[in-house]
């Protein structure tokens, strides 16, 4: 008796019934890739989603707050204390953002990043404001002291 006689009478009636042919297999791509791939949920889609949306909002949390550090650069002189109006800003944005920093809700989120947005570009309107003040008053009293 051959090998392969042996094995398709005793084997293979045990091998064949939990088993699958690969005759009887899908027929068509779709039915392999349902077999063969988990599914996603739907809640896997909106947690995609949070996800992207976290990680943008992240990079516009950051973007501000380097924003905030770089404007704070121009604000060298000293408040009533002595302390450099530099450092005041870097601490109470450093502050501010620790506050705001678990917070979930997208509204709460995007209304922060439109306010600080708004009070750093008024800071830098009112800082060049009064420098094009302080230039014009020297220009001024050197055309008055050089008329003299």
């Amino acid at each position: 008796m051959a090998f392969s006689s042996v094995i398709r009478r005793r084997l293979w009636p045990r091998l064949s019934s939990p088993w699958r042919s690969l005759h009887e297999g899908p027929d068509t791509i779709d039915e392999l890739l349902d077999r063969h791939l988990v599914k996603k949920s739907p809640n896997d889609n909106d947690e995609l989603a949070s996800q992207r949306r976290l990680t943008s909002t992240r990079r516009e949390v950051l973007s501000l707050y380097r924003d905030v550090l770089r404007a704070s650069r121009f604000f060298a002189w000293p408040d009533a204390r002595g302390v450099p109006w530099r450092e005041v800003l870097r601490d109470n944005a450093r502050r501010e953002f620790e506050e705001a920093r678990f917070e979930r809700d997208p509204e709460v989120v995007a209304r922060l990043l439109i306010g600080g947005r708004d009070a750093v570009q008024k800071a830098l309107d009112k800082l060049v404001e009064g420098s094009k003040k302080r230039v014009e008053a020297e220009e001024q009293q050197l055309r008055d002291g050089g008329g003299r």
